[in-house]
């Protein structure tokens, strides 16, 4: 987790609000483009729309993974794989270079349906990062949840024994290496 220094400092980075901005507009674009790679596979219909929404899912995930790595800068001064953000580093350079094999299949000559299937791996890839990202934005919610009722003062009715109950470690989340 973030240490309260940490915090204010992610809560006042400009990167920070880019994100906040891109990661639904990504999640809109893949739903919309899996619903239309899944539309081309079941029917063989709409291959330029779902082309081109993967064009779009495609340039988001590299805007996303730049803006990203300038805030991973600006957090912990490494650009990639700082160790507060390995794993999620990692997931995001499987996720990029699965959408990326899209190219590849394109350029090797690959059959229409086969580039669709890959952008579907891709796509799992992807689900697999966010999910990375979304639990961690529920832990860093709750540990400053945590944190905030800790330094709240109570009234002496909302004291165990005149003492003032302060979450344990243990209900604190913690990231694990």
């Amino acid at each position: 987790m973030y240490t309260a220094e940490q915090l204010r400092h992610r809560e006042e980075s400009r990167w920070t609000k880019v994100q906040i901005i891109l990661a639904p507009i990504q999640f809109i674009a893949f739903v919309i483009s899996f619903a239309l790679v899944a539309r081309y596979l079941a029917t063989g219909e709409g291959y330029v729309a779902a082309t081109i929404s993967i064009w779009i899912k495609i340039i988001l995930i590299w805007v996303l993974t730049v803006t990203g790595m300038l805030w991973e800068y600006d957090m912990f001064g490494h650009y990639f794989l700082a160790k507060e953000f390995f794993w999620e580093d990692i997931g995001n350079l499987v996720a990029i270079i699965t959408h990326n094999l899209y190219f590849v299949a394109q350029w090797l000559g690959a059959d229409e349906r086969t580039m669709m299937w890959v952008m579907v791996f891709a796509y799992l890839t992807y689900l697999i990062n966010a999910a990375q990202f979304v639990k961690r934005g529920i832990e860093s919610a709750r540990f400053r949840r945590a944190t905030a009722l800790a330094q709240v003062p109570v009234s002496q009715d909302e004291t165990t024994n005149g003492q003032r109950h302060v979450p344990s470690a243990q209900a604190i989340p913690s990231r694990k290496r």
